[in-house]
């Protein structure tokens, strides 16, 4: 059974962005079949109103770059494939944050300009100053984004979920093999495992 204290807990949304998960965002011919197949927009946004409900932290790590890339260091095939098709652009509709899952009021917005949340961004600072020790992690793409955020969660100590029904990978196989890997750093759950535990733990708190 999972338990969870929602005071001291964050739902980091990982990359839920237009370009990333739309229909015609820049990276749709890699994503878009499986984020459609699994309804994880869905997932994901129920599992985000669940933790605001029940008083839990909501950040969304954001990737996204200056107009001609000066802050792009394209070291590897999928960040070389930022700047080669234009996409991510601050300011611009595609690295703007899907509105299925929009952020709401009190909700923090952390952006980056790498791979994983928490290189080089102030998602650490956020967390800490939050008095957060864990991380309930969701969001695409399973094996790139969620997992390198969720390995560098564990490096630094915090106690570490991946919600397996709101994340999704280029591919089911992908998808799979990540959640497997990542059992042995993280805690895989459900959606309705982690709302469960939000639940229970917010009626169980003093008024």
């Amino acid at each position: 059974m999972v338990s969870i204290d929602p005071g001291r807990t964050a739902v980091v949304a990982v990359h839920l962005q237009n370009d990333i998960v739309g229909a015609d965002g820049a990276f749709a011919q890699f994503f878009r079949a499986e984020v459609e197949r699994t309804n994880v927009l869905d997932t994901a946004r129920r599992v985000l109103d669940g933790a605001r409900r029940a008083g839990t932290k909501v950040v969304y790590t954001r990737v996204a770059f200056r107009p001609g890339y000066p802050d792009l260091v394209a070291n590897s095939p999928l960040l070389g494939m930022v700047a080669q098709v234009g996409c991510l652009v601050d300011g611009g509709v595609g690295a703007d944050l899907a509105p299925e899952t929009a952020p709401h009021d009190g909700d923090v917005v952390v952006t980056h300009q790498r791979v994983t949340g928490f290189h080089a961004s102030e998602l650490d600072v956020v967390l800490r100053g939050a008095g957060i020790d864990t991380v309930v992690l969701l969001g695409v793409a399973t094996n790139v984004s969620v997992e390198g955020t969720a390995r560098a969660a564990s490096d630094l100590g915090y106690r570490t979920l991946v919600v397996s029904d709101a994340c999704s990978a280029g591919s089911e196989t992908a998808h799979a093999a990540s959640l497997e890997s990542l059992g042995l750093l993280a805690e895989v759950v459900t959606a309705d495992e982690v709302l469960g535990a939000m639940t229970a733990q917010s009626a169980a708190a003093p008024a």
